[in-house]
């Protein structure tokens, strides 16, 4: 029976040994009394006899200084190099009680447009507001500050348990406190919170501070690409993906120059008569070593670095090459269309540009398509952007309004932006040849475009059922990689031709069986 609690004993105080913090082990004491009792009285005197010096001892080891509480010595607000210092506390904290810490970064999104509709004052209590919600939901040893107008960084005391799923939780519960609504000056206003976090057992032992920093920073970063309100946690995966993305950053002004950054086509169908309506204009990265860039990587290495304008830029002056190549070939290309982001849209010359563009190439603005995302429309119902699409319209242009279904732009919005026509989503298109629901909800929004009078083109077509499903319905145009795929400007004279070809064909064998 002694051997029995000895062992019993001895496995306590070794996993106690392990990670448990002192009062933590003293936790155990009831479960050990009751395992001896089970075995017997005596075996009760034995293993509290052996357990509980070991236990006070370790509760009363030595550890790290705790933190004084927030209020006497944490700044409500804080620079890089305070952040730092911070963090570097944190990790020593952590590591000097052989336990884990981490650090979690908030983007509120929101405040800035407080501050331009309100006071400054107005702004600044949301500021604090926000920062004393977000502590509000921490333990005294946890700390969070305030980096910038809408940024916070928090770090956490020694954890024993800082696993994904524990952080997670956290994370949840801070962006839950931050979005939850606020009335300030008699209005209710509403706040949305990005989180990036990274705890320090994901990184390599002799990781310093401003490391932990960068980890939160680049989750943060993933978590804002794919917003509002969400949370990404740092992986190796998402290091080496960061890594990538900083070394297309120092080669994209080349790129741009050397015109390795180009347009692609992908043709536009009219489901009436099957030939060429238009085409899209899509950009492609074709790196010198690693081949094709993905659109996914670049176009957010272009935004981070302001880059837009410029692709803009290349990406009309070649598309209306190509156009002007395209009918000295004799090829029937009615449109190009081409996107432009909101940052484009808020050029106070765009207009004035796009004008002098089509004269240098000698084209009709009707054969120019500007795409607009219909997020972009939704979130900017006055202002410079919306001046710029109605110039653009009333100088002839054809407005598409894309990836519609995903956005909130209202009828009003599509008349005041004077939009031809709506692109609709692949989420809409997809599996309406075996989806009735999906049909249903496909049938609704061409008959809404209808009685407005707007033109209708589905994004991402890919099956023959999804082709002549659309066609009955009454859309007016298709596009996706069920027709064509995005080919150089060379290769889409080609695949025209070959195109061609099979609709004289069909209209032939029409004929005879007519």
């Amino acid at each position: 029976m002694k051997a029995a609690i000895n062992h019993i004993s001895t496995r306590l105080i070794s996993g106690i040994k392990r990670g448990l913090s002192g009062p933590q082990a003293l936790a155990f004491l009831p479960a050990l009394s009751l395992a001896g009792f089970w075995i017997g009285g005596e075996g009760l005197l034995i293993a509290t006899a052996l357990a509980v010096p070991a236990l006070y001892a370790l509760a009363n080891r030595a550890a790290p200084d705790p933190l004084p509480p927030r209020a006497a010595d944490t700044p409500e607000a804080v620079d890089r190099n305070a952040a730092k210092d911070m963090a570097q506390h944190a990790l020593n904290r952590a590591q000097a009680a052989n336990l884990a810490t981490a650090c979690m970064i908030v983007q509120v999104d929101g405040l800035e447009d407080v501050d331009m509709q309100s006071s400054g004052d107005t702004a600044d209590t949301l500021r604090d507001l926000t920062l004393s919600r977000i502590r509000n939901t921490l333990r005294r040893d946890d700390v969070a500050v305030r980096t910038t107008d809408s940024r916070y960084i928090l770090f956490l005391g020694p954890s024993l348990r800082l696993d994904l799923e524990a952080l997670l939780q956290l994370a949840s519960r801070i962006q839950n406190a931050v979005e939850e609504p606020a009335a300030v000056d008699n209005q209710m206003r509403y706040l949305s919170a990005c989180i990036g976090f990274c705890g320090s057992p994901r990184l390599a032992a002799a990781a310093t501070g401003q490391q932990l920093i960068e980890a939160a920073q680049v989750a943060l970063k993933e978590a804002i690409a794919n917003g509002p309100s969400a949370i990404r946690a740092w992986s190796e995966h998402m290091r080496l993906a960061h890594r990538e993305q900083k070394a297309l950053t120092s080669e994209i002004d080349q790129a741009l120059a050397d015109g390795q950054i180009q347009p692609w086509f992908q043709p536009q169908i009219c489901t009436s008569t099957g030939r060429i309506s238009g085409v899209e204009a899509l950009a492609r990265w074709l790196h010198p070593t690693r081949g094709i860039v993905p659109p996914s990587q670049f176009l957010r290495v272009l935004e981070e670095s302001g880059r837009m304008e410029k692709l803009s830029e290349v990406v009309l002056q070649h598309s209306l090459t190509a156009l002007r190549s395209w009918d000295t070939a004799g090829l029937a290309v009615p449109r190009v269309s081409v996107n432009f982001s909101d940052n484009e849209l808020r050029a106070p010359r765009l207009v004035e540009r796009i004008k002098w563009e089509l004269d240098r190439f000698g084209l009709p603005p009707h054969r120019l398509g500007v795409e607009v995302l219909e997020t972009v429309i939704a979130g900017s119902p006055e202002g410079i952007v919306a001046r710029n699409i109605v110039e653009l319209s009333k100088l002839g242009c054809h407005i598409d309004l894309d990836d519609f279904g995903t956005g909130h732009a209202s009828i009003t919005s599509l008349r005041r932006f004077a939009v031809h026509r709506i692109k609709i989503d692949r989420s809409f298109v997809s599996r309406i040849d075996r989806d009735e629901d999906q049909r249903r909800m496909l049938a609704a929004v061409l008959g809404m475009a209808d009685r407005l009078g707007l033109e209708t083109l589905a994004e991402g077509v890919e099956s023959v059922g999804e082709h002549a499903l659309l066609a009955q319905l009454g859309c007016h145009h298709v596009q996706g990689f069920g027709i064509a795929r995005p080919m150089p400007a060379d290769q889409l004279i080609e695949w025209a031709q070959s195109h061609a070809a099979r609709i004289a064909e069909a209209e032939k064998l029409t004929r005879r069986s007519g």
